[in-house]
Formats: structure tokens, C-alpha cells, sequence
């Protein structure tokens, strides 16, 4: 009783702390917006400023939505991904599907074409903006299909992982080789993107964004009774009537869509998939996944958020990668964690 009244009083916290986060990342930038003024035009009234409601509507709206999906597609998939390698570094990019879709992103704009601008997203044009996004979508299904096409043959998932690095060694290496080719304007376009960033998404680019972060989480809802199977091992999953290869499939394939089209709208984003995982385990604590990707998916967006607002550098024109923001996030986090969880393990053993 104790123990879900604890849960519960997490998961409260953990959503409050969320909303914070969201107003925050609305409210505080280079210019700062009075925080009535944000709730005045979320409620839909009127500002004292006509800028601030173009400011919020247009830009920082659209962009905190972008981050707290991000979050949450990252956190889930991240999840599932130690859950199915029985891995506590297991991550959505672990698989080479961050390195696909870089390796498409650097035939657009390396090798196919491409703009130098002060956002990649933001600052090429409406067709090449969408040929961006397209590259990265098909270079992270590629790396998908090989993986899946793995998944098929073989019955180790340690298999299945060593052969998504490769992959993800083999496309960073063609990706270095463009970069070494490319003209200086077409690389500055491409290191831009390569940093991530949650501003380059507008309202019609959510349309496609928000839907495929849904059908990931959603996909992830639908598997939780395996994934709680295979926290045993792949034998003990079966042994309980688990189909192992089809939950591995729907797995890899549900976590290779939530990284891969928050890959291709915000770049490569750092260390959320890893750190978000173990962050839930340890504000919950379970390893139950019925509240496990609740967890995920509610902190992961919080963490984004707060890596965002971080980020803008508020009362500042100057914004820092978003990538070494979320590693300065992630990678204490995950330190501290395993070594508490370490810690923890060896006093019940004594």
C-alpha cells in the first residue's frame, strides 16, 4: 500500500513538474513573456503585446510540443530497447538508426544539395526543408529493414545488437567521407543540423511528427505484457507463450519509429533515450512497464523541456547545441543511478 501510494505520488509530481517545464519553455527566452500573459494566450485572449502572441503561437509553442514529443518518443523507445537487450546502455540510437538517418540527411544536404542558414530546417526552403526530413526518414528505414531483416533470422537479440552497431559504423563512415567532400557552405548547413535542435519544427511539419510519436508509444502500450516477459530472458518468454520474434520485431520496429522520425525533425538528440529509462525506474521504482512507459513518456518530455529551455540560454540571443545540453543532462544522471542501483544490489546481497 505504501509502495503505490509512493508510485502515485510520483507519477503526481512527475506530471506537475511537466506542465512546469512546458510553461517555462513557453514563457522564458531571449524575450521574457510575463507569465499571465502566456496563460492569457493559451486560453486564446488577447496580449498586451501583439509580439508576444506571434512569438508564442508561431514559435514557442510549436516548439515545446516538438520537444516534449521528442522527449517522450526517445524515453519510450529507449525503454523498450534495454528491456528487449537486457542492457542498461541499450539505447534507441544504439541500433544505428541515428547514423541512417544522418547518412540521409548528408546525401541532401552534402551531396544532393542544400543551404547554409542559421537553422538547417529553418533556413532552407520549403521543398529542400522537406527533402531534409524525407532523407532522414529513409535512411533510418534502411537501417530499420536490415535490422529487422537480422531480427528475422536470427534468435539472439545480442546478435541482432552487434549487427546494429556495425551498421551504424558503416553509415558514420560513408557519412565522414561526404562530409570530407563537401563544400564548406553545404557542411555548416549539415553540422547544424547534426547538433538538434526542437525549433526547426512548425505547425504543418507536427502534423506528420505528432501522429508518428503517437503510433510509437502506442505501439509500445500494446506490447507491455511481453516486454514484462522478457525481463526474464528470451527462454523465459517463451516458456510463458510468448511469440519472442514477433515482440522483437514489433519492438525494434515501434522504437526505430519513434527515434527515427524525432531523428529526422530535430536531429540527433543525446543521451534521452538512455538516461530517461533508468531516471523511471528509479522514481518509481519498478520495472513494471505499465507504469514503467507512462513514466518514460511523461519524464522524457519533462527532461526535453527542461534541456530546451537550458538551451535557449533565456534573456540571451545566444542558444547552445541542444546535444551537449541533454549530455550534461543525461550523463550524470545515468552515473548516479547505476551507482546507487550497484550500491543497492550489494547490500542485500551482504
Amino acid at each position: 500500500m505504501l509502495l503505490a501510494r509512493h508510485r502515485g505520488l510520483a507519477v503526481g509530481v512527475s506530471c506537475v513538474a511537466l506542465v512546469v517545464a512546458f510553461v517555462a519553455a513557453i514563457a522564458l527566452g531571449s524575450v521574457s513573456i510575463p507569465l499571465r500573459q502566456v496563460v492569457a494566450i493559451l486560453a486564446g485572449g488577447h496580449a498586451d503585446q501583439p509580439a508576444w502572441r506571434t512569438i508564442v503561437v508561431e514559435f514557442r509553442l510549436p516548439k515545446a510540443i516538438t520537444a516534449a514529443l521528442a522527449g517522450a518518443g526517445l524515453g519510450v523507445a529507449g525503454l523498450q530497447l534495454q528491456t528487449l537487450f537486457r542492457n542498461p546502455l541499450a539505447d534507441p540510437f544504439i541500433l544505428g538508426i541515428s547514423s541512417g538517418a544522418s547518412l540521409g540527411v548528408a546525401f541532401v544536404v552534402l551531396a544532393a544539395g542544400g543551404a547554409a542558414g542559421s537553422t538547417l530546417l529553418a533556413g532552407l526552403g520549403p521543398l529542400a526543408d522537406l527533402g531534409v526530413a524525407g532523407g532522414a526518414v529513409v535512411g533510418s528505414a534502411l537501417v530499420m529493414a536490415i535490422v529487422l531483416a537480422v531480427a528475422r533470422r536470427v534468435r539472439s537479440s545480442v546478435t541482432v545488437l552487434i549487427v546494429g552497431l556495425m551498421v551504424g559504423y558503416l553509415t558514420t563512415a560513408i557519412v565522414s567521407l561526404l562530409v570530407w567532400g563537401a563544400v564548406s557552405e553545404r557542411l555548416r548547413a549539415y553540422l547544424v543540423w547534426s547538433f538538434g535542435s526542437f525549433g526547426g519544427v512548425d505547425w504543418p511539419k507536427l502534423r506528420i511528427l505528432a501522429p508518428a510519436v503517437a503510433v510509437g508509444i502506442v505501439a509500445a502500450l500494446l506490447t507491455i505484457k511481453q516486454l514484462n516477459a522478457l525481463l526474464l530472458g528470451e527462454e523465459y518468454a517463451a516458456s510463458m507463450g510468448v511469440a519472442v520474434r514477433r515482440a522483437r520485431m514489433l519492438t525494434i520496429g515501434a522504437a526505430s519509429l519513434l527515434a527515427g522520425v524525432v531523428t529526422a525533425f530535430c536531429g540527433p538528440i543525446a543521451f534521452l533515450g538512455i538516461a530517461v529509462a533508468h531516471l523511471a525506474r528509479a522514481v518509481t521504482g519498478t520495472s513494471d512497464h505499465r507504469v514503467l512507459v507512462p513514466a518514460c513518456a511523461v519524464l522524457g518530455a519533462t527532461i526535453a523541456l527542461v534541456a530546451s529551455v537550458a538551451a535557449s540560454l533565456p534573456g540571451s540571443d545566444r542558444v547552445l547545441p541542444l546535444n551537449a545540453v541533454t549530455s550534461l543532462i543525461g550523463a550524470p544522471v545515468v552515473v548516479v543511478i547505476l551507482l546507487r542501483s550497484r550500491r543497492f544490489s550489494r547490500a542485500v546481497v551482504t
